[in-house]
């Protein structure tokens, strides 16, 4: 009750299209005082999950503060989100770094065409799976993003089956995981390849990388191997633990 409405951006929501034709939900918050004819810098704002409903018109302290900052925050609920009807959550099912990563560079694609923000302009960010998105977006689409934050990001989707810190149950390993990210055995290739861990290489723009020293569900590993990677690789990386 404290905070000024007047002070605070203004969210719209949108319906759009993904290249392959699939319709996404997307949410923008415009800086207050901000009108649709400037041309902004822009966050591609990821949510986690990645099986969860993202964005709503409500409001939010994430993107509030972008916002705040002058930016134009974009929250498209790219597939595998919850909420949208079977088709839309299965279509996400084993594409992490392919198809709903393709939903993210869409989005900020139709912004730009809208004539919202700068398509030169444009960071992405997010927590958990929002991080490994953070992540792989410079390795997919290396021309859409000027850098990227990643917060409790998974780095190497193997670690998510192996790692002896991790919280995640056995049946989510055996059963879940095999589904709906990829099988370790039979799609071991797939999920090497979507990994950022190997693919540091390929991004050539500076990295924040945020990591819980205590975390379970992303543990800490998945930090360190990424930093390894990126340091050997050359990347411009800052690190906060």
């Amino acid at each position: 009750p404290w905070i000024d409405p007047a002070t605070q951006g203004k969210r719209s929501f949108h319906w759009i299209k993904a290249r392959d034709g699939m319709p996404l939900p997307l949410v923008v918050t415009h800086p207050a005082g901000s009108t649709a004819k400037d041309k902004l810098p822009a966050v591609m704002l990821v949510h986690g999950g990645p099986w969860s409903r993202g964005a709503s018109t409500h409001w939010s302290p994430e993107a509030q503060f972008l916002a705040s900052r002058g930016y134009r925050v974009l929250e498209p609920d790219f597939r595998g989100s919850t909420g949208y009807g079977d088709k839309h959550f299965k279509a996400g099912w084993k594409q992490w770094g392919l198809a709903m990563q393709d939903d993210l560079a869409d989005a900020v694609q139709w912004a730009a065409g809208e004539g919202l923000i700068d398509p030169q302009k444009v960071c992405i960010y997010g927590g958990s799976y929002g991080g490994y998105a953070a992540l792989m977006g410079p390795v997919r689409h290396p021309d859409t993003y000027r850098c990227a934050a990643s917060l409790v990001g998974v780095t190497d989707i193997m670690l998510m089956f192996n790692s002896a810190n991790s919280d995640a149950s056995a049946e989510w390993k055996r059963y879940g995981m095999p589904k709906m990210v990829g099988d370790p055995s039979a799609d071991r290739a797939l999920l090497d390849a979507n990994s950022p861990v190997r693919r540091a290489a390929d991004i050539k723009v500076p990295v924040l990388l945020a990591q819980g020293l205590m975390d379970m569900r992303v543990p800490r590993e998945h930090a360190d191997d990424f930093a390894t990677a990126a340091e050997k690789a050359g990347v411009k990386l800052q690190r906060l633990n």
